[in-house]
């Protein structure tokens, strides 16, 4: 008879299918452990966007009550998509998301208000998805879409490391994106990031197990010891020091939770301002977890054979939740993070995954201080590793065919050159039907890649539209 432990060990496994999917505990955990660290800057990143910006009122929000509920928020979410829909896809605060809330909807009207919006945008994603409608639109994707969406995320992912850790540098001048800002690398921190991508290029070479978690670890200690023995400035590091705190210790303010207005926002400027509001909200929010979910189940070999997500209602339900919760918790819209897929490169390939940075996310309600000692120059290492990981689904589109090449090719390049998952599939999508039609092939195109091509067109053209109803 198995021991209780056994036994309890043998009922995770057939819950989270570890066996199934060809992981195991030991790759399971690793992966959660790497996803929390390479997408923990948000837990500085996303008060310093929110806490800098002013409501219509002037009002601030607390950068301490911000951590906590970027947190929590990111802890709750994160665990319940593991638990509901089994993939190894975390949740926190969405970048870009968290920007608009702060700099072009908070000046507008109140926190409170701006934040109801954001749960107002939650919600019709939480209806969309429970009616089956966003998961018929990503089914409807053509499979060499499907393909050139990873793709394009492996170069965005990868251009996100080299920009957080200064080895890219935007420009004034031409041109626009430099080695370093001036053509050449300064200063120890990016030397760090170097090091610490060679190391994971090479442990990846020599197939080693754990080797982006060695590598994060083992460059974080590089990044403390230089940062003690060199005389380097706070700022060159970035949001995140590598030096031992004080007190690793900190007590979480949920000031924050609950502070919103569903409908405070209609009192504060016209309806057709809130719609266009929420409609942007909406897109960007919809069509960056479509690409996350495909390209992060796709290179954990997740797929079945249609080249469908696994259990994609569960997954897009709890995603639109993620963006209701952080509305209502004043945290900005949650969403799936592409940072999961450093994790799928660790070996992750189940929820179990999620439940491990689901739980760093928790501690760090406390040990915030420890979570900010590991810098960028030590993750994004990871995240270039995994760009190239991704890299190998290119074999798999038709280049051949010029109706999904060139919409493939626009997928690819425009995620990374506008920083922009949601752009990048938006031209994708737009130059598909388009081309399908000019070649003759309008008949292979059903209404919700219509529907999909048109929405998107809005998309591009909000500026106009805003400007055509004197939206300011």
């Amino acid at each position: 008879m198995p021991s209780a432990p056994t036994s309890l060990l043998h009922r995770f496994d057939g819950f989270f299918q570890i066996s199934a999917r060809g992981s195991t505990y030991g790759r399971e955990i690793r992966g959660g452990v790497v996803t929390f660290f390479t997408m923990a800057y948000i837990l500085v990143l996303n008060p310093i966007i929110l806490g800098g910006a002013e409501d219509v009122n002037g009002d601030r929000l607390s950068f301490p009550q911000l951590l906590t509920v970027t947190a929590v928020v990111a802890a709750v979410m994160t665990v319940l998509m593991g638990l509901t829909a089994n993939i190894p896809l975390a949740l926190a605060a969405g970048l870009g998301i968290n920007a608009v809330v702060a700099y072009q909807i908070a000046p507008r009207m109140t926190w409170p208000d701006a934040m109801g919006l954001v749960v107002i945008e939650g919600l019709i994603l939480c209806v969309l998805s429970g009616t089956g409608l966003r998961e018929a639109v990503m089914n409807a994707i053509p499979a060499a879409l499907k393909q050139a969406i990873g793709v394009g995320i492996g170069l965005f992912i990868a251009l996100i490391g080299f920009v957080d850790a200064g080895f890219t540098v935007g420009a004034a001048g031409s041109p626009p994106l430099n080695l370093g800002g001036t053509g050449e690398l300064h200063g120890w921190p990016v030397l760090v990031f170097v090091a610490g991508l060679l190391l994971t290029l090479a442990l990846l070479a020599r197939r080693v197990r754990g080797a982006i978690l060695i590598s994060i670890a083992l460059t974080t200690l590089l990044a403390l010891v230089i940062n003690a023995a060199a005389d380097v400035p706070d700022t060159a590091w970035g949001l995140t020091i590598p030096e031992l705190p004080d007190d690793p210790v900190a007590s979480p303010d949920f000031g924050l939770l609950g502070d919103f207005s569903l409908f405070g926002a209609f009192g504060e400027v016209s309806a057709v301002t809130v719609v266009l509001t929420v409609f942007t909200l909406f897109l960007t929010d919809f069509f960056d977890t479509m690409g996350t979910a495909v390209a992060v189940t796709s290179e954990a070999g997740l797929l079945d054979e249609r080249g469908r997500v696994p259990r994609l209602g569960r997954l897009l339900f709890v995603d639109g939740l993620a963006a209701a919760v952080g509305g209502a918790a004043s945290g900005s819209s949650n969403t799936s993070y592409i940072e999961s897929a450093a994790g799928v490169g660790e070996g992750a390939r189940t929820g179990l995954a999620n439940v491990v940075t689901g739980a760093l996310f928790a501690l760090a309600l406390f040990f915030a201080p420890l979570a900010a000692m590991v810098p960028s120059q030590a993750a994004a290492p990871a995240l270039v590793a995994v760009g190239f990981l991704m890299m190998v689904q290119v074999a798999r589109i038709d280049w051949s065919d010029q109706a999904i090449a060139i919409p493939a090719f626009l997928t690819i390049s425009v995620m990374p050159f506008t920083y922009s998952i949601t752009n990048g599939i938006g031209a994708g999508f737009v130059s598909y039907v388009l081309l399908k039609v000019v070649l003759g092939r309008a008949r292979e195109l059903n209404w919700l890649l219509w529907g999909t091509a048109g929405l998107f067109v809005i998309y591009f053209a909000i500026n106009p539209i805003e400007q055509l109803f004197g939206v300011s």
